[in-house]
């Protein structure tokens, strides 16, 4: 099953000094190894959003695009906003992004891998499932 890795995992997964022993930079390489990660847009976005450094910016953007983009359609931005208006009734916050997310998520029914715990509360207002690192 492809999994939606969302921006946290990714950033987590290329911070060089900290990420070493986490067992989500470890999920994220297993993920990749048996060609499961999809990623959308607005986390490519993200992910190459205020890094300084032209070459940098290059090196990154060009791994990246190892992982083409799931297709965004205009039912995954209405989900998207029913979505955020749901959990706001429920007391929940969100970012656009982050309903984007469950929206095309639930719509391919792929897992989420996020270390966002915002997803936690989402999933419980929205027909989401959360990918969790296996056990080593």
């Amino acid at each position: 099953m492809r999994v939606l890795v969302d921006t946290c995992v990714w950033s987590l997964s290329l911070r060089r000094s900290e990420a070493v022993d986490r067992p989500e930079v470890s999920e994220l390489i297993e993920l990749i190894r048996e060609l499961r990660v999809q990623i959308i847009g607005p986390i490519r976005q993200e992910l190459l959003t205020g890094i300084k450094s032209r070459s940098q910016f290059t090196s990154l953007r060009d791994h990246l695009r190892a992982f083409p983009d799931l297709e965004l359609t205009n039912p995954d931005y209405e989900s998207a906003a029913e979505y955020h208006n749901l959990c706001r009734s429920k007391g929940v916050q969100g970012s656009n992004t982050d309903f984007l997310i469950c929206a095309t998520a639930a719509r391919h029914k792929m897992p989420i891998f996020t270390t966002d715990a915002d997803f936690t509360l989402f999933q419980q207002h929205l027909p989401i499932l959360l990918h969790r690192p296996r056990s080593t």
